[in-house]
């Protein structure tokens, strides 16, 4: 008797227009982070995504307990294996978010590795998770692999504010480029190069006080690696803002863009994950123009947040006592067409 023959996977055999992401985040059975968070959004923008939980958990951390898994490297190899086993490893794109060791990250590397063996074009979008508000919430010796092995073969960087300060690693540096500033970026670049693994720069941080900081953050982390890079928040003397910065080659100088964001008054949960999940799906869709895809994304995230917050207070919850669970599927009509009323303008190099 034949065996009988598989049908196609029709992912593959008729991929959609926007592409075929994996991604890597955590998971929970209640509430919207880590994959919650960012499959709906990119299945809304026309992605077909393969979720691996590098953790399922009943619920997020910030409630009094919870029960649940971590996945370890073995295990994602495991599912990499059989995945290639099976001839369905051909991705557009990889996403991460929180991953919590450093032997699942360094397993992650090995993974960048085995896709782009099958797609050499393949796009990686890695939202560095490792804290916030001057805290870190993952073990430190993380942040050393994130910034010597993760952000060299990143194609676009999501951090926030404190991520940035850890990843660029030194105000010392920053303040050097400054006052040895070379007119001609190229040059600028080599001397960060040379700079960066000086022992008394990696002792010291970051710190990111004024847009020109986050400008030049940007500027550092494109020497070491990512074309796209967006800080998605930074607070500046009660402001918050966006900034945005996209290498189109490299050693010339980055198209730069920030957006002032209104501050909500409450806490949100997963929203970093949605954020870096939306830039993934409008950034493809608008490849050379990452200013209006961080637009589209922000306008459909200010919408949520303030869908969410309007729905905790008709329901008589005060928003501001503790962190709230975002209302992502009643937003869905944001998120496909979001009215953008937040705009960046663009600025080449490190112009204000």
């Amino acid at each position: 008797m034949s065996r009988m023959v598989p049908p196609p996977i029709l992912s593959l055999a008729l991929p959609s227009e926007t592409g075929r992401v994996l991604s890597i985040q955590s998971h929970t059975v209640q509430g919207y982070v880590g994959n919650k968070a960012a499959l709906f959004p990119l299945q809304l923008l026309g992605y077909d995504v393969d979720p691996i939980n590098s953790v399922q958990f009943s619920n997020h951390t910030g409630y009094p307990t919870f029960k649940g898994q971590v996945l370890n490297g073995e295990q994602l190899w495991d599912l990499i294996q059989g995945l290639e086993a099976n001839q369905l490893l051909h991705y557009t794109h990889l996403l991460t978010g929180y991953i919590g060791s450093v032997s699942f990250l360094d397993t992650v590397l090995e993974v960048v590795k085995k896709l782009r063996s099958v797609n050499p074009k393949l796009v990686y979008v890695c939202d560095p998770v490792m804290g916030d508000d001057g805290k870190l919430y993952v073990p430190k010796e993380l942040v050393s692999v994130y910034r010597e092995k993760v952000v060299p073969v990143a194609s676009m960087l999501t951090p926030n504010q404190f991520e940035a300060e850890q990843l660029t690693g030194s105000r010392y540096l920053l303040m050097f480029l400054k006052q040895h500033s070379c007119k001609d970026y190229s040059a600028r670049l080599k001397l960060f190069m040379v700079l960066k693994f000086s022992p008394v720069i990696a002792k010291s941080d970051l710190w990111i006080l004024s847009e020109a900081d986050g400008r030049e953050a940007c500027n550092i982390l494109h020497a070491a690696g990512p074309s796209k890079v967006v800080i998605t928040s930074i607070n500046i003397d009660s402001n918050l803002l966006l900034i945005g910065s996209h290498q189109k080659e490299k050693g010339q100088p980055p198209e730069q863009f920030k957006i002032k964001i209104p501050k909500i008054p409450a806490y949100f949960t997963g929203t970093g994950d949605m954020m870096t999940s939306l830039l993934l799906g409008w950034s493809n869709k608008y490849s050379d123009n990452l200013d209006k895809a961080a637009e589209l994304a922000v306008s459909s995230l200010q919408a949520l947040l303030q869908r969410t917050l309007n729905d905790y207070r008709s329901a008589g919850y005060d928003p501001q006592s503790s962190s709230l669970e975002i209302r992502l599927i009643q937003s869905q009509d944001d998120i496909r067409n979001p009215q953008v009323r937040l705009t960046g303008g663009i600025n080449v190099g490190n112009a204000k």
